[in-house]
């Protein structure tokens, strides 16, 4: 290759390099969702009454692409033997999907999960028991958003003060995490711990909270009537980033809804 051939091929190359860099520069966003957390009581509001219309209705309110429910009731004397799940999927138009931890009162008691989007695969991975207490569960959906593969988690942590339980969960959800790496993972619900907690700093060293990005205002979910805990979380890792975070109103459960909205990048 002589001189003038070289020059040339440098030129070739550095505008390869520059048109390549312009087109980086100029990708299109993903796409954006909203994604709600709420632990439900069961359907019972600080009034004592059983009012799925009134949860519907706040999820619907808050425009939620995405919804993991905590304290379901599948057919549960305490319920009325209900379906909890399906009324509300019935009255939101989301499609539904349960997960359950425990047996109750001749039916059945776990998380859920609401979606706008088609549900691809699903799973529920029951907690390895440390210490006792309540069977606890991660359910875990992979949806599709507009032709991108999403996870998302619904969960409930142990609530009692010694924190072995909860921090026990930890490898198992960066477990479930890793077999989906490389997607976006929204993993919400409610930890029953709060922010600067042990589990907590430990969360963060994997996990990106929500909150903390892209929180508006206050940010306790917990009691609804005087709301000074931040028990809620949505958690997210991987090509996903937060834009906004904010408590929802609404009396139909002792916990208030926690919404984010997220962009897939």
């Amino acid at each position: 290759m002589n001189r003038s051939q070289f020059l040339r091929h440098l030129t070739v190359l550095a505008g390869a390099t520059i048109a390549g860099c312009a087109t980086g520069g100029s990708r299109k966003p993903g796409p954006t969702l909203r994604a709600l957390t709420y632990n439900i009581h069961h359907g019972e509001g600080l009034d004592g009454q059983l009012d799925l219309i009134r949860i519907a209705q706040t999820i619907k309110d808050s425009g939620a692409d995405l919804v993991a429910l905590q304290e379901v009731d599948r057919g549960a004397d305490r319920t009325g033997r209900r379906d909890l799940l399906n009324e509300i999927a019935h009255h939101t138009g989301l499609t539904p999907l349960f997960g359950k931890n425990i047996s109750l009162q001749g039916g059945e008691y776990g998380n859920a999960i609401l979606s706008r989007f088609p549900i691809q695969k699903s799973s529920n991975l029951l907690y390895r028991a440390v210490g006792g207490g309540e069977q606890r569960g991660l359910l875990q959906a992979v949806v599709d958003v507009d032709g991108h593969p999403v996870v998302f988690c619904s969960t409930h942590l142990d609530h009692r003060s010694d924190d072995a339980t909860r921090r026990a969960c930890i490898p198992e959800i960066l477990k479930a995490a890793e077999s989906h790496k490389g997607l976006p993972f929204i993993l919400e619900g409610d930890f029953n711990d709060q922010p600067g907690s042990r589990f907590d700093v430990e969360m963060n060293t994997h996990f990106k909270d929500a909150w903390r990005l892209a929180g508006i205002s206050g940010g306790g979910t917990y009691p609804t009537n005087h709301p000074d805990r931040r028990i809620d979380f949505i958690w997210i890792q991987g090509p996903v980033k937060a834009l906004a975070a904010e408590v929802r109103s609404g009396d139909g459960s002792d916990h208030l809804p926690l919404l984010a909205t997220l962009q897939l990048t």
